[in-house]
């Protein structure tokens, strides 16, 4: 029934024509067809080609919701790829609700040539958003900043919230359907992009907040060995305490007391998912927290689990990613990994709402992977601890917006980034570490956050950098002095993804040099790219720690 009803779609609403070939149609064809797209062209005139909407995997509806994605059927005539494909059901920013479609399993490629001997690198981007909400679309990751460079872009959608991360601890759902459809993704590029001139041996994966996360999971994951050469992660990796869910079952099993079956048995409770309409599963992640995850970390509830492991079922992930990490198994790419100075400013207004509870129960900065590891006694002390390394001698006020910034950014984002940086160096052949602080009009979310009075470059602005969007173009086009920060950007991750370098040569003025251990060097990119170590020296030993008081590893043994 799936697939009948994925090539009806097809043959009803999204086939030309051969004949609708031409410069203005380019036709490619790949494994399972052929796709129709667009040239368009970039800021300096030079054409590149556009294919949207091309769908990589199954339509994961009915029988297949939450379930592993199946391989995409081929189909008949040529597909209409001029478009962007449904946007997975979800809310925004606001929680307004999405609805979106459950067929959303589409991938964007974006390339200035569809020459077969092209080789041009390949980067396949994750998009953020908490595993709730975003896509893959250029109203947001538009190609032409990139494209400058001749790589090829390739963005993605993938399930989120409930649909793509619940999980039953049973073979048919046993989670991480969403990174199961990035593999997914991953392989239709492998097999395909060399239509697109790319190089199916030369992939970059690249990604922010909870894309920059799945990034680094699949460095852990044998599902995704051998599918990409490198990986750079931004603003989010899989040790940050937002980005797995250590109650993934007990979430379940809420999800369906909320939507009318109360019941202790996961097949019962799935056959009863599986019916529920779509739209009443958006906006979930709002209803399933605990008492004490209303107040500690991020509010990011559905997310990557460790697997059980099934002897019929190919898991993602079945270790911790900390022992998978420490321990050296996971595949040692050459690896981008970096944070923004003020993360934090983008909860700056919901953190300063919980100063009182806070200042009353400090043990709510205490991470839940710290929390999870200690005793209620231990746990209070290091609240108070927290509280008085960056508020010291008083409480917190509503207006504590720069000491709560800094709080979230080094528990939510940095701490977990610098950890990551640490444990990934002794097994990596090159880690390149970077901290963004640079700071101009291009930095869209900090404004819309409303936090432009503060110093620091907040959560999701370096993207301005990476992407055209409807929130930077005019800026862009009318502020010519910033196009050189846009050309530094592009130019060091796109050097990165054609040799692992991200400075292969001297043009820049600056040779971003690998991490070490011993000295932690970094990149720091703000008016002008300059080299430092230690980032953020004092707040990392503080937290460093906290965790080794806790029993959790910072550093490799060997490191120590």
């Amino acid at each position: 029934m799936i697939v009948k009803y994925f090539r009806k779609m097809i043959s009803d609403s999204r086939r030309f024509s051969i004949q609708s070939g031409s410069m203005a149609n380019p036709i490619v064809t790949v494994k399972e067809g052929s796709l129709c797209g667009t040239v368009n062209k970039l800021y300096n005139g030079v054409n590149y080609y556009s294919f949207k909407g091309i769908p990589y995997a199954q339509p994961p509806v009915g029988r297949l919701r939450f379930k592993a994605p199946l391989p995409v059927q081929p189909w008949e005539g040529v597909l209409d790829a001029t478009k962007h494909g449904p946007n997975c059901p979800q809310t925004n920013a606001t929680r307004e609700i999405l609805e979106g479609d459950e067929n959303c399993l589409f991938l964007n490629v974006y390339t200035r040539s569809l020459k077969d001997d092209s080789k041009l690198p390949v980067m396949v981007y994750i998009h953020g958003g908490g595993y709730m909400t975003g896509s893959g679309d250029d109203d947001m990751y538009g190609p032409k900043f990139l494209l400058i460079q001749n790589v090829i872009l390739v963005t993605i959608n993938y399930r989120l919230e409930a649909f793509g991360f619940l999980c039953l601890d049973t073979p048919e759902v046993p989670g991480n359907a969403g990174l199961k459809d990035q593999v997914a993704a991953f392989r239709w590029v492998k097999n395909n992009i060399s239509k697109f001139g790319g190089d199916p041996e030369n992939i970059t994966i690249f990604g922010e907040s909870a894309g920059g996360a799945s990034v680094t999971f699949h460095m852990l994951s044998p599902m995704s060995k051998g599918l990409f050469n490198k990986a750079i992660s931004q603003s989010g990796v899989c040790l940050n305490d937002w980005a797995y869910d250590a109650e993934a079952k007990t979430r379940a099993f809420k999800v369906g007391k909320i939507l009318g079956k109360e019941t202790t048995d996961p097949e019962e409770l799935l056959e009863y998912l599986q019916s529920v309409p779509a739209k009443r599963f958006i906006a979930l992640n709002f209803k399933v927290g605990s008492e004490d995850e209303k107040y500690r970390g991020l509010h990011v509830r559905f997310g990557p689990v460790v697997e059980k492991k099934f002897d019929e079922t190919e898991g993602f992930l079945t270790e911790q990613p900390l022992d998978l990490l420490c321990s050296g198994k996971f595949n040692p790419v050459p690896f981008i990994i970096g944070y923004n100075t003020r993360e934090g400013l983008v909860v700056a207004h919901s953190e300063a709402k919980k100063h009182n509870i806070l200042n009353k129960f400090p043990s709510f900065f205490v991470p839940a992977e710290i929390k999870r590891n200690v005793s209620e006694e231990k746990l209070e002390e290091f609240g108070e601890r927290i509280k008085a390394f960056y508020c010291p001698g008083r409480d917190l006020t509503l207006d504590d917006y720069d000491i709560l910034s800094d709080i979230a950014t080094d528990l939510y984002f940095m701490f977990g980034i610098n950890r990551m940086a640490d444990l990934c160096s002794a097994y990596c052949k090159s880690v390149y570490m970077y901290r963004f602080n640079l700071c101009t009009e291009l930095n869209r979310f900090k404004s819309l956050v409303g936090m432009t009075d503060y110093e620091g470059a907040c959560h999701v602005d370096e993207l301005f950098y990476l992407f055209n969007n409807v929130m930077n173009e005019d800026i862009y086009k009318e502020k010519v002095h910033l196009k050189k920060y846009v050309y530094m950007i592009t130019k060091m991750w796109a050097d990165f993804a054609k040799t692992g370098n991200p400075t292969p040569e001297s043009s820049l003025g600056v040779k971003w040099t690998p991490y070490t251990p011993h000295r932690k060097e970094y990149l720091n990119i703000d008016d002008k790219l300059e080299m430092s170590s230690g980032a953020d020296r004092q707040r990392v030993q503080f937290l460093t720690k906290l965790y080794t008081e806790a029993g959790l590893p910072c550093y490799v043994k060997s490191n120590l």
